[in-house]
């Protein structure tokens, strides 16, 4: 049985890298013609044969790692939609790039139409290959038979519904980890895929082992010691082996380039976002007379505190009782109408490049929080803190891969996520990312009552840390770090 699930992964996988494959060779058609009927010829010194195959390759590489790091392939847990956006986004960012090549390459402005009616045929060519390539898989792969363990948090199987992905994981049923542990031979018996949600170590490490034993994939949500953990790093002492764990401590280097990076790429976003900052600006003093800047404390490094600077986006009187009430998102009517356009694209956020330059923040770190709420935070979750380890960024692994109402307790795990192993590969890959998320509705949604997302999965923030059990709702000061203005 083990070893025909081998040769089913086998088969699976070079079926998947074949169709990955296709897709970049169908994606890079319209820019070759793009490049030989158009381009090849300006050029300042024309290309021959092999000069021609290396822009190719050029394209083909570029377009393979930003669709990859946009989530552009994942077909066994991705929508249509969701695989549509992301290879869009990466064609766009891979064409700006080799717009820019071209540019050398001629010496002078090149004509823009050509490329872009290369983009529209690249979204013809993601569209065919998204909606073929997503029937194909599910045609010769079924949703697969997967159970989900849980202990301090439910909710999990609602949310692969709501998510679209019961396409992908056909859910049996939700065990509590007590009756799973009883027995574990007939809980995961013809079981292909466990969801582990909650589970203490102890707990987990006994169903891990059986699961590896046994061929089964295994998702797990984690807790704060794991992604601790997961920073811990491997050595040899006594003869023994050690896994060494300390406080954020990354090396000069990686801070000296940090900052450089931090300068150059705010520097050059204020001088080319100028234009727009000022008629944001302009129409933000006409709409209703108050100030075109918000400022409001904020905690960076090691609990310092620190004036954000954001465009204005609510009336002058959004908190004239002096309470901070969250915010519902696009329907919040404190939000004015030029408000609601800058929050939605994120211009309200432009003014925090001069607290980059300044050195107040970081272009890449846990987003920055009130003092007030912080505390608030602190109360029922006192590992918040831990998220101070690392300057404050602009962008951060939570505002990628989380929602504007995930939850502080998940919004944390993130952010530990990325203080566990900085380096500039992954600022790198958050800023990129981060590009991705600008237009996605879902990445600013307020909070609304009754609303079933990762925010209102069950999950007390007290019960994930002392093992107690799980209380009815979580207080609502723990809704969303960022909701407050």
């Amino acid at each position: 049985m083990r070893e025909m699930r081998k040769q089913d992964k086998t088969i699976i996988r070079a079926g998947v890298r074949f169709v990955k494959l296709l897709d970049v060779i169908l994606v890079a058609i319209p820019f070759a013609l793009c490049w030989y009927l158009y381009y090849t010829e300006r050029t300042f010194s024309p290309y021959y044969y092999w000069g021609n195959i290396l822009v190719m390759a050029l394209f083909l590489i570029i377009y393979y790692f930003i669709a990859h790091l946009y989530g552009g392939f994942p077909i066994h847990i991705k929508r249509i939609s969701e695989l549509m956006y992301s290879q869009s986004v990466a064609v766009v960012v891979t064409d700006c790039l080799m717009y820019i090549i071209i540019w050398l390459l001629t010496k002078f402005l090149p004509n823009v139409i050509p490329l872009l009616l290369c983009l529209v045929g690249q979204f013809l060519c993601i569209a065919l290959w998204c909606t073929l390539a997503h029937k194909w898989y599910f045609r010769h792969f079924p949703a697969r038979n997967s159970l989900i363990i849980w202990d301090t948090r439910e909710g999990v199987g609602q949310l692969l519904q709501e998510y679209g992905l019961d396409q992908h994981f056909k859910i049996e049923k939700a065990v509590p980890v007590n009756e799973c542990l009883a027995d574990l031979y007939a809980c995961l018996q013809n079981v292909e895929v466990v969801f582990l949600s909650g589970i203490h170590s102890h707990d987990r490490n006994k169903i891990a082992k059986y699961c590896i034993e046994h061929d089964i994939i295994m998702y797990i949500i984690p807790r704060v010691g794991d992604v601790l953990m997961s920073g811990a790093m491997p050595l040899h002492l006594l003869h023994l082996p050690m896994l060494m764990l300390e406080r954020y401590n990354p090396t000069p280097e990686y801070l000296f380039f940090k900052r450089v990076m931090d300068i150059v790429l705010s520097a050059v976003a204020l001088i080319i976002a100028s234009p727009v900052m000022l008629i944001v600006a302009v129409i933000i003093k006409a709409t209703d007379g108050g100030t075109v800047f918000y400022r409001q404390c904020r905690l960076t490094r090691n609990g310092k505190e620190f004036n954000v600077l954001k465009f204005r986006s609510m009336r002058m009187d959004a908190e004239k009782d002096g309470v901070a009430r969250l915010s519902t998102g696009e329907q919040d009517p404190r939000i004015t109408p030029i408000g609601r356009f800058i929050r939605k694209v994120r211009i309200d956020e432009l003014p925090q490049l001069i607290n980059i330059l300044k050195g107040e923040m970081s272009i890449v770190g846990p987003r920055p929080e009130r003092p007030e709420i912080a505390r608030q935070y602190e109360e029922e979750l006192p590992e918040f803190s831990l998220r101070h380890q690392a300057k404050a960024g602009l962008t951060g692994y939570a505002q990628v891969y989380g929602k504007y109402n995930t939850t502080p307790y998940d919004k944390l795990l993130m952010d530990l996520m990325y203080i566990a192993k900085p380096s500039l590969a992954e600022d790198l890959k958050i800023i990129f990312a981060t590009v991705q998320i600008l237009f996605m509705p879902e990445s600013t949604e307020g909070v609304s009552e009754g609303q079933t997302t990762a925010s209102t999965l069950t999950n007390n923030v007290s019960s994930h840390l002392n093992g107690e059990p799980v209380e009815e709702s979580e207080p609502e000061a723990l809704v969303n770090e960022e909701d407050k203005k």
